[in-house]
């Protein structure tokens, strides 16, 4: 396995996490403060990590594959768009559901700052595992995370409670 290969897998897997909860809890937030049932909640985010998570698999190999097809200038393909792919599918589905469990155990209102600290949470390990991996500053590798991430968020529980 090359260093490319490596960095691709990485970026699929970062990729897949960070998306997943922040489009999860943006979406989750938006519908719960705009005063849906707990069923529908938990109907809505089902849905979404479903959905996205193949859609994201799919962008992630059509990506990968046009990428390294313009770069081997060939339309043969490796191994390697297929794992991206993977990566970029399973780490979205099992991220996605993170943000959406609180709904499943608690009442809506507990849950939407449950999920919301939980998805702040898991977003702040990414950043210090993103740290770790590429050895740089987990200070600032766990900020950039949490305040992209934490601004996504935000902007789902606007424009939910605008409706």
């Amino acid at each position: 396995m090359n260093l490319t290969s490596n960095s691709s897998y990485y970026r699929n897997f970062v990729f897949g996490v960070e998306d997943s909860l922040v489009s999860t809890v943006g979406l989750l937030s938006g519908i719960a403060v705009a005063g849906v049932t707990g069923q529908a909640i938990l109907a809505t985010g089902t849905i979404l990590i479903f959905v996205e998570a193949i859609s994201m698999g799919a962008g992630s190999f059509l990506s990968e594959s046009s990428a390294e097809t313009y770069e081997r200038h060939r339309d043969d393909i490796t191994k390697r768009p297929y794992w991206d792919a993977l990566i970029m599918f399973i780490s979205y589905l099992i991220s996605g559901f993170i943000p959406l469990f609180p709904y499943v155990i608690l009442p809506a209102k507990a849950a939407f700052w449950t999920s919301i600290g939980l998805s702040l949470f898991v977003l702040l390990l990414l950043g210090l595992f993103g740290a770790r991996v590429s050895k740089t500053s987990p200070w600032r590798n766990m900020a950039r995370m949490v305040l992209v991430g934490g601004c996504a968020i935000a902007i789902g529980s606007i424009v939910g409670r605008l409706f």
